[in-house]
Order: structure tokens, then sequence, then C-alpha cells
């Protein structure tokens, strides 16, 4: 999808110094993708011990 997006020039050089990545459009998906990875942790941590019903699941053992 094309998207027409105002850009902090200084945000952008910093991201491109700290990850190496030279081209805007790959440091956007970059960052889109970390900022989808956080909340997804965030969502995660938040359920944490959430279900009172839940059993606890089975554990190895060794033979």
């Amino acid at each position: 999808m094309r998207t027409t997006m105002i850009l902090d020039d200084a945000l952008i050089e910093e991201a491109r110094q700290l990850t190496g990545i030279a081209e805007k459009t790959a440091l956007v998906h970059e960052g889109l993708r970390a900022l989808v990875a956080r909340e997804h942790a965030a969502r995660l941590r938040r359920l944490a011990g959430s279900d009172p019903t839940a059993a606890a699941g089975p554990r190895r053992r060794p033979a």
C-alpha cells in the first residue's frame, strides 16, 4: 500500500545509524514490525495469570 508520510529527518537519520538500514521504506517496515512485537508482548504480560481456572500444563520428565 502506498502512503504519504511526513517523517522527522533527525529521527530517520538516527534510525539509519542505529540499524544500518539505509532505505526509508525498510526503516518504516522494521519500525512497524518492532511496534507490533512490543504490543503483542505487552498483551501477553497483561494476560499472565488471568485465567483462574487454567490447569498447569504437563512437564517433561526424563525417562
